[in-house]
């Protein structure tokens, strides 16, 4: 069980103290969202890009309140948090947001609730993996296209099944389809591909999560003149490609060693990496 202290709706509660009740709604439906944030130095990173994600999430999930939970009530709370449990410089963060109400599916009101976790990190920066993953594809279950397919939801049941099939198969990681078939994403990143000398990763039509590493690293990409390309990317395309890599807000950029016996290079990943490092 995790020591010291949560953050919940603005009052300090100790880790290990049961809180919710047997009718919330973020436990009996998956009615809520949330948010996997990185503090380096001291300092939250890309807290304006959770923010903007976070506040579109509450407002597709029609929950009221979402202005408040600007970059300013981020940095905020997360400095509170890292306060009381006496964390220092390098923290992961976990925000979830659920719906505050009564109701069977349909709830009596829109009101929000939130619970803030913190655990601290070693590393300083993003390190690139020394050693790269080995993956496969999942395809049991393929992610539905649609209109919340961009946000980090609670009802996170499919990201659950291909960890499963990720410990049965002892993979590193697992890539996720869509429902017709083509590359979406992984347990918990965003893939890119280089294939001829091109960087790929699906576009966010293809129902992937908008993450906030993979919009971090695309811009970088076009800050140093890289092209990356949004595509609808065929699985098969693992097969061919020179060079897998995927991305999230709390590990940054990791690189893929394997796939079945396909073994990828990492020299267009470790100048990724590199860039990252450096803003």
């Amino acid at each position: 069980m995790q020591k010291g202290y949560i953050l919940h709706n603005d009052e300090f509660i100790a880790a290990d103290q049961a809180i919710l009740t047997a009718d919330n709604r973020g436990f009996r439906y998956g009615d809520g969202l949330f948010e996997s944030m990185r503090m380096a130095g001291g300092k939250l990173n890309f807290a304006e890009l959770h923010a903007d994600r976070l506040q579109a999430g509450m407002n597709a999930l029609k929950m009221d309140g979402s202005y408040l939970f600007d970059s300013y009530f981020l940095r905020q709370k997360t400095a509170e948090l890292c306060k009381k449990n006496k964390l220092r410089d390098n923290v992961r963060f976990r925000l979830s947001v659920y719906r505050d109400a009564g109701g069977l599916y349909t709830p009596d009101s829109n009101k929000s609730g939130y619970l803030l976790e913190a655990s601290s990190l070693t590393e300083c920066s993003y390190e690139l993996n020394k050693k790269g993953l080995i993956i496969n594809v999942y395809d049991e279950i393929t992610k539905p296209i649609n209109k919340l397919s961009g946000y980090k939801t609670s009802n996170s049941l499919l990201y659950v099944m291909a960890g499963l099939y990720k410990t049965q198969h002892r993979l590193d990681e697992a890539f996720i389809l869509n429902q017709n078939g083509f590359l979406c994403e992984s347990i918990s990143s965003n893939i890119f591909v280089v294939y001829d000398k091109q960087i790929y990763t699906p576009a966010l039509s293809e129902g992937c999560i908008a993450g906030v590493m993979r919009n971090v690293v695309m811009q970088t990409a076009k800050t140093n003149n890289i092209s990356i390309i949004e595509a609808q990317i065929n699985p098969e395309i693992l097969n061919e490609a020179e060079e897998v890599f995927v991305t999230n807000a709390t590990s940054g950029i990791r690189w893929v060693m394997g796939y079945g016996r396909k073994r990828y290079f990492n020299e267009v990943t470790k100048s990724m990496s590199a860039l990252l490092n450096a803003l």
